[in-house]
């Protein structure tokens, strides 16, 4: 009796720990709480001590946090480098984005058809991406060169650069196609393109380089939300004769817009944020800071330059952006929950 007595209670406590568990109310926040206290200890500390740097005066040999109200902003907004840096963070961001948008649907539309090869094609698509921005971005520092540049040597031999020389000067039909065209000297007789040290071409590459490591993923995203159409919606479009145009504008394009907006607003968050390719690429957003953005800024003024509460104003300037299209995100994935 007294066995079978101690028995029942044990089994009761265990189904009501059981019942416990099962509710959706406690086990959800109970496996939800290793992912908040990570995002606590990775953004929400870190975001916090920003702030309270910026209204500081805080520096690298007194990190002491007295207060000073907004001059740090008002220092940054009268700062010509932190002017020309969100001018550029914005100009960098959209016209890249938009490119980005364009092509990605191209090579969605290529990279969903059949034909041989594509598995080879589509691992070269996804190169840029899978590879480390900073190792990327020294091939592009290498291509790019002012003096050694592959492509230069390529404009110099079509005529582009002056006079052809080398093995290809005599009987090169594309040099001969540029002259009759009037192209030669197009870039300079005789000199190189210095595509990093001109502000308008230095621009334009860092432009190209965000295309270049952004394009992957807006396309594996499109190409999955073209993948996820439908194909009685495709086969009623074929009965019915529409052809590819009208099918690209009355369908495929109306149906990828929720994931064109997730591509996009994924693009804006890489790109807005990136510090990586101005400072290598340009030597810290050269020549002359015409290519400074935000982030490159904050870390030269904060780290390098030694004062933590600039830089850290500076950089408070990302967090409205961020804020937005975190807010965007999370509407479209409850729109997109609800549809």
């Amino acid at each position: 009796m007294s066995t079978s007595a101690q028995v029942v209670p044990v089994a009761a406590g265990v189904d009501r720990r059981r019942y416990w568990l099962d509710r959706e109310g406690v086990l959800g926040p109970l496996l939800l709480l290793p992912t908040v206290v990570y995002i606590i200890a990775l953004v929400g500390f870190p975001l916090v001590l920003a702030v309270l740097y910026s209204v500081s005066d805080a520096t690298v040999g007194d990190q002491s946090l007295d207060f000073v109200g907004l001059r740090n902003f008002r220092a940054a907004i009268g700062d010509g480098t932190f002017r020309v840096a969100l001018r550029n963070t914005v100009a960098f961001t959209l016209v890249s984005q938009l490119i980005v948008m364009l092509l990605a649907n191209l090579l969605a539309l290529v990279l969903s058809a059949d034909f041989h090869g594509k598995r080879l094609v589509r691992f070269l698509v996804m190169l840029p991406w899978t590879t480390p921005v900073a190792l990327g971005v020294l091939g592009w520092l290498w291509t790019l060169d002012n003096v050694y540049s592959p492509i230069d040597y390529a404009f110099r031999q079509m005529g582009l650069l002056g006079p052809s020389i080398g093995p290809l000067r005599v009987d090169n039909p594309v040099s001969d196609v540029v002259r009759w065209l009037g192209l030669g000297s197009v870039f300079g007789t005789g000199s190189n393109v210095l595509w990093l040290a001109q502000p308008a071409l230095a621009q334009l590459s860092v432009l190209l380089v965000h295309v270049w490591r952004t394009l992957p993923l807006a396309t594996v995203i499109l190409l999955a939300g073209l993948t996820a159409i439908p194909q009685d919606v495709k086969d009623a479009a074929n009965v019915d004769g529409a052809g590819f145009f009208r099918q690209l504008f009355y369908i495929r394009i109306p149906l990828l817009l929720p994931i064109m907006a997730v591509a996009f607003l994924y693009g804006i968050v890489f790109t807005f944020t990136d510090m990586t390719i101005p400072f290598i690429l340009t030597n810290r957003g050269g020549p002359v800071d015409s290519t400074q953005v935000l982030a490159s800024w904050a870390f030269i003024k904060g780290i390098e330059g030694g004062s933590l509460g600039e830089g850290a104003a500076v950089a408070i300037f990302l967090f409205p952006v961020m804020a937005g299209v975190a807010a965007l995100m999370l509407r479209l994935a409850r729109r997109t929950e609800t549809s």
